[in-house]
């Protein structure tokens, strides 16, 4: 399904593994998340938000995010690849939708696009991708009404913001926390304290949680080594990653590949 639309359920976009939703990490594609049940939390543009039920999350492909809306947490995700002829917004949103007919109209999009997508007749992706066209229509609707238009986030927020898509972008080259503070022209204190109050965790936790996703990630499924890998993550030594594995999993890169 690489390249298509696809409906998933959240348990399927996580593999079945919790830390692939719960570690704050980016993709490749454009995420639509309903939450239909559960409770918990989310980063999401640089910030820590509630989520719930009948919430509607956006992320766009290369925004780091995560979310845990706890074991008994239900949801739905639309997988969309970029490149396709639809407008999409361009930032992250998250919308929490109180009317029940419009939660209805988007289970009710949703749950036809899944029907089309089980049913593996002639022209599949063609009738999937209007789906999602439909879908991103009742998405732009909502977030243009005066109740989804979201306050000016604070000085906190948008410097956090700002860190999150470096992350997003830079995580794989190894540099320090202040590069990252250079780049954004604060000093690596002012970061951390932004990054803390606008998300709960720090600069330098966020970056770990990228690294460490894109490693496990690799671990479990590719056969690259962990030398490799090491080097492809902007580690100085195999040795060195290792011990971050060690250290973030309690087991050595060996055994996480095992599982694979």
């Amino acid at each position: 399904m690489l390249n298509n639309v696809a409906i998933r359920s959240l348990t399927q976009l996580a593999g079945g593994e919790d830390w692939r939703l719960h570690l704050a990490h980016d993709r490749r594609d454009h995420l639509l998340i309903w939450v239909t049940r559960g409770q918990g939390r989310l980063l999401l543009d640089g910030q820590r938000r509630g989520v719930g039920a009948h919430n509607a999350i956006f992320v766009p492909a290369g925004s780091l995010f995560s979310l845990d809306v706890g074991r008994q947490g239900l949801g739905q995700v639309v997988v969309i690849p970029p490149g396709m002829a639809l407008r999409l917004p361009e930032r992250p949103r998250h919308l929490r939708i109180r009317d029940v007919h419009v939660q209805a109209e988007l289970s009710a999009l949703i749950e036809a696009a899944q029907r089309e997508q089980s049913a593996g007749r002639p022209l599949q992706q063609e009738a999937l991708e209007a789906h999602a066209a439909l879908i991103s229509v009742w998405l732009r609707r909502l977030i243009v009404e005066e109740e989804h238009v979201p306050d000016p986030p604070a000085a906190a927020a948008r410097l956090s913001a700002r860190f999150c898509r470096l992350v997003s972008e830079r995580y794989a080259s190894g540099a320090a926390m202040a590069h990252y503070a250079e780049s954004l022209g604060v000093t690596p204190t002012h970061l951390t304290r932004s990054v803390k109050a606008a998300t709960g965790k720090s600069a330098a936790d966020l970056l770990t949680e990228r690294v460490l996703y894109e490693a496990r990630e690799l671990l479990r499924s590719t056969g690259h080594s962990a030398k490799d890998i090491s080097r492809h993550l902007g580690f100085g030594s195999a040795a060195y990653f290792s011990r971050f594995i060690q250290t973030h999993c309690g087991k050595p890169p060996g055994k996480l590949r095992e599982k694979r």
